[in-house]
């Protein structure tokens, strides 16, 4: 794939690698882009050879959030709104993060800001470079938070939190995006790619029970106690059922590491 490409992929022991491409604007996303890595996205989930999907950008920035240049263009000259370029472009990219039933880490590298952020948060893990940071800049340009926000920022960071950096447009750093909890691990930007790899390599070779997590886990956020209990029950069942579960069993009573397939 050539490098004038906005969306990169590579594929290596079970873990997909998803670049935005576009450093010259920060991987800021007009639609073209957005609907490339929603595609590149609906494939990747398809595909039963990746177990696991990296996120990153090229260059210094992670997703500077909308190429607002592009955008202000086509609502001057095809007489587009806001709502449309979130329904065509962002939504569908964070909709599909969140919902596929596969870990997906969002290796910061730099800036995530706007919906650029919105897209690191939709992910399962974050891994953060110190460098790097988190910038909510919808009050800077005089918009609300989108791409996911108003829900994963309450429930990664709290109701007040999550009000404050929404009206204050302020960003978070690293360090501070680490003591509030909202990311994996923070390390030097020149280990980065290698500790995402680590991350994300363990979880590829994990059982079919990872994605099953991944979904309970979610389907959580809107169930009271005795909801959770019993989509619990269910979502056991099919794990139960997969010749991972007989596998990590063999391999307890044997006493050795177990061998996943996620099947």
């Amino acid at each position: 794939m050539s490098n004038s490409e906005p969306i990169l992929v590579r594929k290596e022991k079970g873990v997909a690698w998803v670049t935005l491409n576009r450093p010259e604007v920060l991987n800021a996303c007009d639609i073209p882009t957005l609907k490339k890595l929603a595609s590149v996205l609906k494939e990747i989930e398809k595909d039963q050879e990746s177990k696991c999907i990296v996120i990153t950008g090229s260059g210094r920035a992670f997703c500077a959030g909308a190429d607002l240049q592009a955008i202000r263009k086509r609502r001057e000259t095809d007489k587009i709104s806001l709502r449309d370029d979130l329904v065509e472009g962002f939504n569908p990219v964070v909709s599909r993060i969140f919902n596929m039933d596969k870990p997906v880490i969002a290796m910061v590298n730099g800036v995530a800001a706007g919906a650029g952020m919105g897209i690191a948060f939709a992910c399962d893990l974050r891994i953060m470079s110190e460098e790097a940071r988190f910038v909510e800049a919808f009050a800077k340009v005089g918009l609300v938070p989108d791409s996911g926000a108003t829900y994963t920022m309450i429930r990664l960071l709290g109701l007040t939190k999550a009000m404050d950096l929404a009206f204050s447009g302020e960003g978070i750093d690293a360090r501070e995006a680490e003591r509030l909890g909202i990311v994996t691990k923070v390390v030097p930007s020149d280990v980065l790619e290698s500790e995402t790899r680590a991350t994300a390599e363990k979880l590829s070779s994990g059982p079919l029970g990872i994605g099953l997590t991944k979904r309970a886990m979610h389907r959580a956020l809107f169930l009271d106690f005795e909801g959770a209990l019993e989509y619990e029950a269910q979502i056991q069942t099919i794990a139960g059922s997969s010749e991972d579960h007989e596998e990590g069993i063999r391999a307890f009573l044997e006493k050795r590491p177990p061998a996943f397939k996620g099947k």
